[in-house]
């Protein structure tokens, strides 16, 4: 497997053509808050689409999200759970 660099210096070794650095990764994700329970592809499908609180997550049906780029259906039962511990749900 090829030792890869990303552009801030990491080294890492990863399989296929997923250009992300776990590494930078791990340092950019959320100490706490919604987006800190979801794992990293669907973390970054919502913030590539702008969705930073719940209520934004909130304008958007579950078939919207489901066809963003990096969310799976198991990101849904997170969702749900932290709008819904805001008072919020997902659009019908």
């Amino acid at each position: 497997m090829p030792v890869k660099t990303c552009k801030n210096g990491h080294t890492f070794v990863k399989t296929g053509d997923c250009p992300v650095c776990p590494i930078c990764e791990a340092l950019h994700k959320p100490q706490e808050g919604f987006l800190s329970q979801l794992a990293a592809p669907a973390r970054r499908a919502l913030e590539n689409q702008g969705i930073k609180s719940l209520k934004q997550l909130s304008k958007f049906t579950e078939k919207e999200l489901l066809s963003l780029h990096g969310m799976g259906p198991s990101s849904i039962p997170k969702l749900r759970l932290a709008l819904k511990e805001a008072g919020l749900h997902l659009k019908k």
